[in-house]
């Protein structure tokens, strides 16, 4: 199931007895040669299983991503290198 208000879309991974199992928040927009869906937010069991992630992957690429990135922290990032992730940079922030 997926909810979208312009380039923003809230995809929630639901049981087949309608039980949530997690969600994901995502942004799409365009660079020059691709079209990113970037993954502001994700979590829950349901939704970072390789069956999961594979509905998820067909789920962007029918809005047109062609790519898939996200800001992570460093485990995070270890985790996602399980599903071919690779890291491109690191954000870091200071609060004033």
């Amino acid at each position: 199931m997926y909810i979208t208000k312009g380039e923003w879309m809230l995809v929630v991974a639901v049981s087949e007895n309608k039980l949530i199992k997690g969600a994901a928040a995502v942004q799409i927009y365009n660079l020059p040669n691709d079209r990113v869906a970037f993954i502001t937010t994700i979590g829950g069991k349901g939704i970072v299983s390789r069956e999961s992630f594979a509905k998820l992957k067909t789920l962007l690429k029918s809005f047109g991503a062609t790519k898939i990135q996200g800001a992570a922290r460093e485990s995070i990032a270890r985790f996602w290198r399980r599903f071919d992730f690779i890291e491109r940079y690191k954000i870091v922030e200071v609060k004033i």
